[in-house]
């Protein structure tokens, strides 16, 4: 089986991104650094080199699923839209960079037009096989050197704080008796205030 179905797809684009950079016949158009790759995107991309980057990953779909055209690879490459409080739709890519990525790798000997029974688009040569395949058997190779086992750090132990239990709710009749004690003293000293107090004489009284 062929190491294309077994690398990392992310590390075998980025690698092959790499190789086609080298081809001096394939270049990115002018407008390429303003263009936006579909209508689902809002902004042109990010990465300066995306147009190798869309190539190798245009280059691995053909490998896997040719023959395939440029309808295909729009669904392949489109996004979900999103529309404000409506729902989010999806939208397929944009045609023309797909269309003329296969135009630079066609004339470069990677790709050839097809056609088996319904279906009918492009195909990897022998050509561009043995160059993908090279590829993945280099990245491969890359990931076996890669120590698998990383040591993971201990996690900090945390001290754990103790249940306080809280206290039992007092009883009935023992907060009748606290109530009962607080109350008597106003009781004694509302009796001595009266006492104290003279007596005043009615009005209009004959003396």
């Amino acid at each position: 089986m062929s190491k294309v179905y077994e690398v990392s797809p992310r590390a075998l684009i980025d690698k092959c991104a790499e190789e086609l950079k080298q081809i001096s016949s394939i270049t990115p158009p002018e407008w390429s650094s303003f263009v936006k790759t579909g209508i689902s995107k809002e902004r042109p991309p990010v990465r300066l080199d995306w147009w190798h980057v869309r190539m190798a990953a245009v280059f691995r779909k053909i490998y896997i699923n040719g023959p395939i055209g440029v309808s295909k690879l729009r669904t392949a490459f489109g996004s979900k839209q999103n529309r404000g409080f409506a729902p989010e739709r999806f939208k397929q890519s944009g045609g023309s960079h797909i269309r003329m990525i296969l135009q630079q790798l066609e004339n470069e000997g990677f790709l050839k037009k097809v056609e088996k029974g319904v279906h009918k688009g492009r195909i990897l040569t022998p050509k561009g096989k043995t160059f993908l395949e090279k590829i993945a058997e280099n990245v491969a190779l890359e990931q076996k050197d890669k120590p698998k086992n990383v040591e993971k750090k201990p996690r900090e132990e945390v001290e754990r704080i103790p249940n306080i239990k809280s206290a039992p709710a007092p009883k009935k009749e023992e907060q009748k008796k606290k109530n009962k004690k607080k109350e008597e003293p106003q009781s004694t000293e509302d009796t001595s205030s009266t006492e104290e107090k003279p007596k005043k004489g009615k009005k209009g009284a004959k003396k």
